[in-house]
């Protein structure tokens, strides 16, 4: 399907009629099928993997992919509008659907061979295979240079041993984009990206993290002991890994976006919905002033995000004809729609009072949900650092 891009809205920042049946869509399917068991595997913390079956099938799981790589072949703008549409009915199938597209899939399209997209971008973008992405260590978050897992070349195959953490995906992932040194003298410039194959020898699933929120995405440590990665496998060259990790930490930052706008859109509909409903003192709770002015803010919040997501959308698609980066307006995204996201959350749980403390609702697992929001992808701290380098002038 050929998808009008976001430079032709116009002035009113109207969707085109094929992203809006794209958003549609997604919607119904997110209402359909992610909302009613959303609950049930959180409690669980399973992973959903039938819903994440279909919506490979639906091309949700490579949108941006052309499709002689089994992708759907739309735009960064699709993926937003899809993206926002599954995470409001449930983070956790969001998280899944944006490692997959922004993390995996965007790697290997901008990095990769021909041979790379072949055997690893094709099963994972048409969703017959889950893909992780893997930088964190257990002592090494966004300091990247101080990694401990090293490879080692060895001829024709480079050797892996070390622990990595906080992979979502991770227990469920046939490959994985691993991130580790193999010049570690060099800080952050030794760092080198490897495409690994989950069932080979010398790879193992660590211990699987209990998270407060996105339960029902997969999350663990894992294991290199040993693990032979042939020389074909490398994604890019030695020394390249910290700048395709940044790189492609630009289009998660964007899904990470939309993934909030989501969660902070539930947030507010569900409040809403109950200030409407609610009486005490003989009135609709919605008629106080501390009520309304506080769905006033979440509003403004949440559609002051939306415009920021957009255009980090355009930026990116504009950032692929250019071959130029998009991370000021990817980080100032992630920043302003993730802390809007755990605001909206917030006074959410505020305004359904004891029922938002109650697992009879789902407005206390927006809460939990929203807060790795500010997190993972670059932390709120790293997105204020990134946009006041890039405005400084600093590198």
């Amino acid at each position: 399907m050929a998808v009008t891009d976001l430079t032709r809205a116009g002035p009113n920042l109207q969707l085109s009629p094929e992203h809006e049946m794209i958003r549609q869509a997604a919607r119904e399917f997110a209402q359909k099928e992610v909302a009613p068991i959303a609950s049930e595997f959180d409690e669980r913390g399973a992973f959903p993997v039938q819903t994440i079956r279909k919506m490979g099938e639906l091309g949700l799981m490579g949108i941006e992919v052309p499709e002689k790589y089994g992708g759907a072949g739309l735009d960064t703008l699709s993926y937003v509008l899809a993206m926002e549409e599954i995470s409001k009915a449930d983070a956790a199938h969001g998280t899944i659907m944006s490692v997959n597209n922004s993390l995996f899939c965007y790697a290997l399209l901008c990095f990769g061979t021909e041979a790379q997209k072949e055997k690893f971008l094709r099963p994972v973008a048409s969703g017959q295979a889950v893909g992780a992405y893997s930088l964190t260590e257990p002592m090494s978050g966004s300091d990247a240079g101080s990694m401990r897992s090293r490879a080692i070349r060895d001829g024709e195959v480079y050797v892996i041993n070390g622990r990595k953490s906080w992979v979502s995906s991770g227990p469920v992932a046939s490959y994985v984009l691993l991130f580790t040194m193999t010049q570690p003298e060099k800080k952050h410039h030794g760092v080198t990206a490897f495409l690994i194959e989950a069932a080979t020898p010398g790879f193992s699933v660590g211990k699987t993290e209990p998270k407060l929120g996105i339960r029902a995405s997969a999350t663990c440590e894992i294991l290199f002991e040993d693990y032979r990665c042939p020389l074909e496998h490398r994604l890019g060259e030695e020394g390249e890994g910290f700048k395709i990790a940044m790189a492609v930490l630009d289009a998660g930052r964007i899904g990470i976006a939309a993934q909030a706008l989501g969660i902070a859109e539930a947030a507010y509909e569900a409040s809403l919905q109950y200030a409407r409903e609610r009486e005490a003192f003989g009135q609709r709770i919605g008629e106080f002033q501390g009520i309304s002015f506080t769905l006033a803010d979440m509003k403004t919040r949440i559609e002051a995000s939306r415009l920021l997501i957009y255009q980090a959308a355009l930026a990116k698609t504009l950032a692929k004809d250019s071959n130029g980066r998009f991370t000021l307006e990817a980080s100032m995204a992630k920043l302003f729609a993730s802390e809007t996201a755990t605001f909206c959350a917030d006074a959410a749980v505020q305004i359904h009072g004891g029922m938002g403390y109650s697992k009879e609702l789902p407005v206390e697992r927006y809460y939990r949900d929203s807060k790795i929001t500010t997190i993972y992808e670059g932390t709120s701290e790293i997105q204020r650092m990134v946009i006041s380098r890039l405005e400084l002038g600093l590198r």
